[in-house]
């Protein structure tokens, strides 16, 4: 037996066992008739102990470094109440070694994994099989454990089954580029790897498993960001003869779970529902940071009766006025208003920031005033609930404009500038109602805002089975869809949608993207034929646990809750992935090596 316990195991109730324990040397501690090693597993650290009365053993120990792979039996000694160390959980016990082992040398490490230094992440992705030695990704990688662990009890007991989809598909693109995989087999064939088990996850429905579930690896070749990952890992599911409130109570037990089992948290359900206009409106986008207020108001009414020039050219070019307020934003200095917080706001279109500030006394401030009657800044002032002591700040534009810089504004403020988070605070909320189209002017036509097997509302379906898509004015940018996301903390982090089921109006929406009958059937000819046989209502969603663990933990990205993952360039530092191929592969493929041309 390598180990009989583990080195989180032991406690003063063991004192006076023979055991076995096997890890890692963490440190070592010389003092010539005395050593003491740290011995580290995932589960713990214990210290053992070599001393004079067993010679061999202090030799050997004697020559061990740090990392090295060693065996280690001895009796449990319970320490005296003034050596206890209360910073381990193993503090109150030592090991005496009678016998050791060395199963592993370790040469010298390129960096210290004793989870106190500082490591670039270059080295740490380079060499990530050391990294994931440091008790941060240990910890981790267990509460991701757990967090997957809790979606599949819950998911077993609401009745769904587990169904593994394909991983070589069809590629139908849509959205993202796919990652393309040749056959030898079929020369100037390709599969694809799956950027969602999407047209899989229906199938199932259609062939009546009416529950499916699957942790899916997807696989999508898009430029990365912090959140993002060439290939990641989702909770995909779908429920026959359902709809939306179906889906919202099994998504929120499931997040109520995992969220408990992965770090105890408390999550309270249901989660907060509004719809993608009240989103936009309050909030100038469609995944609001709801852990603080800091509403927006659109002040267009009210704006366009003031003799002000930024705000009159932005309503007379169709645009709009929105403001919100900025709580003690009246000692923020000119160079905080004009400067710092139209940095965050120009990466979204913004060429300014008009601002006012309240003093204590109720008086007003900033380059706009004059151009405003008392009562028109009352009106505005009560409009934005901003206070004395307070500053406003406005946004003049076209509404996309003025909704994300203001936006941004609004999360600087609440997340960094004002301080309203909480580490360990989590706000999650449903967004509803989507617009299912939305109209692409270089190239003249819809597309959808979701993907083309959402379903629109059911209140709107008749109004777009009557439109002609042709024309950009035909009503179509007026269509909801049945899409949901659900949003946590100011990002997305699952998308879902009830499913067109009717072959009719999935026709309908083929029409309306200006498919021909040869692409529908090249790129879902499956599919569509599928849904002449029978379709139960269906819908589902696909939460990303990338994203939910690391926002779990508080980690800035999801590279820390991932094994082996790429870098910000999509590769692979430690194996050198993507690589070249041998000539000879290339061959078999039917393929040419680029770089040789």
């Amino acid at each position: 037996m390598k180990r009989t316990h583990t080195c989180g195991d032991l406690r003063p109730e063991h004192a006076g066992q023979t055991i076995t324990l096997a890890g890692w040397v963490q440190n070592r501690r010389d003092h010539g008739s005395l050593m003491f090693i740290d011995l580290r597993d995932r589960y713990g650290l214990t210290q053992i102990v070599f001393d004079t009365d067993r010679p061999e053993a202090l030799k050997l120990g004697q020559e061990v470094r740090s990392e090295w792979v060693i065996q280690a039996t001895g009796r449990v000694l319970a320490r005296p109440p003034d050596m206890v160390n209360p910073k381990m959980p193993t503090g109150g016990i030592e090991v005496a070694v009678d016998s050791f082992t060395v199963f592993s040398k370790s040469a010298a490490l390129p960096f210290e994994v004793d989870g106190h230094a500082k490591v670039g992440e270059e080295a740490r992705l380079a060499h990530r099989y050391l990294d994931l030695r440091r008790p941060a990704m240990q910890a981790n990688l267990a509460a991701r454990h757990r967090f997957v662990h809790a979606i599949r009890e819950t998911m077993d007991s609401l009745g769904f089954l587990e169904i593994e989809t394909p991983v070589l598909a069809k590629s139908t693109p849509e959205g993202a580029r796919d990652y393309l995989v040749p056959s030898r087999v079929h020369w100037g064939r390709y599969y694809a790897l799956p950027q969602s088990p999407q047209l899989f996850k229906q199938l199932c429905m259609i062939g009546g498993c009416d529950r499916y579930y699957q942790i899916a690896r997807c696989f999508r070749d898009e430029d990365l960001r912090a959140d993002r990952q060439p290939e990641f890992t989702q909770l995909d599911l779908e429920m026959s003869f359902a709809d939306e409130e179906d889906v919202f109570a099994v998504a929120e037990a499931c997040m109520r779970n995992a969220f408990k089992s992965g770090i105890g948290a408390d999550i309270a359900v249901p989660f907060p529902r509004l719809s993608w206009k009240e989103a936009m409106e309050k909030y100038g986008c469609d995944k609001p940071d709801l852990r603080f207020g800091l509403e927006l108001s659109d002040l267009t009414d009210l704006a366009g009766r003031v003799e002000f020039k930024v705000f009159a050219s932005a309503i007379a070019a169709g645009g709009v006025v929105k403001g919100l307020a900025i709580p003690g934003g009246e000692s923020f200095s000119r160079r905080e208003l004009d400067v710092e917080l139209l940095e965050v706001a120009k990466p979204y279109g913004a060429r300014g920031l008009a601002w006012i500030k309240i003093s204590p006394d109720g008086g007003y401030g900033g380059a706009p005033v004059k151009f405003f009657q008392k009562e028109q800044i009352d009106a505005i002032r009560d409009r934005l609930g901003a206070k004395p002591g307070d500053a406003m700040a406005f946004s003049a534009d076209q509404a996309r404009v003025a909704n994300a810089s203001l936006a941004a504004v609004r999360n600087y403020l609440g997340q960094v500038k004002l301080g309203l988070t909480r580490p360990g605070e989590f706000k999650f909320a449903w967004v509803t109602d989507f617009p299912a189209f939305e109209w692409l002017p270089e190239e003249k036509r819809w597309q959808s805002a979701h993907h083309p097997f959402t379903s629109v509302s059911a209140e709107d379906v008749d109004f777009m089975l009557a439109a002609d898509p042709s024309r950009e004015d035909c009503g179509l940018d007026r269509v909801r869809s049945a899409a949901y996301d659900l949003v946590l903390n100011g990002s997305e982090v699952a998308s879902g949608s009830v499913r067109i089921h009717d072959a009719k109006l999935q026709e309908k929406v083929f029409q309306v993207l200006r498919l021909s009958e040869e692409q529908i059937r090249e790129r879902f000819g499956f599919f569509t034929e599928a849904l002449r046989y029978g379709t139960p209502p269906h819908a589902g969603i696909a939460p990303g646990i990338d994203r939910l663990v690391a926002m779990m933990l508080g980690c800035d990205s999801i590279r820390e809750v991932i094994a082996f993952p790429k870098n910000a360039k999509a590769f692979d530092l430690m194996s050198g992935a993507p690589g070249a191929v041998d000539e000879r592969q290339l061959r078999e493929l039917g393929l040419v090596n680029l770089e040789k041309k």
